[in-house]
């Protein structure tokens, strides 16, 4: 089972590990495309931090970030897991799992970026600020950029297994599944179920969405559950508890959908 994590805008403020090496990272295709953004990246930050500012979309409280990217290849580095904090990452709790479940976790997760293009949840990385939505002078935006590199260097990684797709849109559009691995490709949308005057509405809500989503990874890394395709995975999601609707797509070559149904938001 391979799974795609978009990452977080919270990430921890400080490395405290050696340098980054980029060539260490797994993937080692994406090297030079990473490469060519890191230069990009650190070159705008340096040269005119307003303009880095306005290219990246940062608030003026958040022109501290500016500083993040420019020190990208001296900066500390800890493992992707730990840089991002944010809401699903805070849920799924990398740190606590049992020793099991994080070495599941290191070969089964993938995090999409617009610096890094993907990474897993072990590499070594810096703090860094540059979504996938930015568009760099050099090099245009990255969704762009980062997709015919993608499409080349990942089919080797989704090997013949499960692929579940938790990516908000931005990371989804970077890289989608065709053929016959969307085939055995799931995604999941997060509903919140409740009575209003006798009646049940269902919403998605955004903040519960990843921390639902997180909660899953979890689950499913705890309880050591390797669904094969996309119909085992709705059945080990509901033997975990989850409320899960789904039905197999009506054309071949198009991913299943599951809505995870929830009536608490917490």
């Amino acid at each position: 089972m391979l799974v795609l994590l978009p990452p977080s805008e919270g990430k921890a403020s400080s490395g405290r590990g050696a340098p980054l090496k980029p060539e260490s990272l797994s993937l080692p295709g994406l090297t030079g495309a990473r490469q060519a953004v890191i230069d990009e990246l650190v070159e705008l930050c340096v040269a005119d931090e307003e303009k880095a500012r306005e290219v990246l979309g940062l608030s003026e409280g958040l022109r501290g970030e500016i500083a993040l990217n420019a020190e990208l290849r001296t900066a500390g580095t800890r493992p992707a897991g730990e840089i991002y904090t944010g809401v699903l990452y805070d849920a799924l709790e990398l740190s606590s799992l049992e020793p099991a479940a994080k070495r599941r976790a290191t070969r089964s997760l993938l995090v999409f970026s617009g610096l890094w293009g993907a990474v897993r949840v072990n590499d070594r990385i810096p703090p860094y600020r540059c979504s996938m939505g930015v568009k760099l002078p050099g090099l245009g935006a990255l969704g762009a950029y980062w997709r015919p590199v993608l499409a080349e260097a990942l089919p080797d990684a989704v090997g013949r297994g499960l692929v579940l797709d938790l990516r908000s849109s931005a990371y989804a559009a970077a890289w989608r599944p065709t053929g016959e691995v969307a085939s055995r490709t799931a995604t999941v949308r997060v509903l919140h179920a409740q009575r209003v005057n006798g009646v049940e509405k269902r919403s998605v809500v955004s903040h519960f969405n990843k921390a639902t989503k997180g909660r899953i990874v979890r689950s499913l890394l705890t309880a050591a559950a390797e669904p094969r395709n996309p119909a085992a995975l709705v059945e080990a999601l509901r033997d975990l508890g989850y409320v899960v609707e789904a039905a197999a797509p009506e054309r071949a070559g198009r991913p299943w959908e599951l809505d995870v149904v929830v009536t608490e938001i917490h």
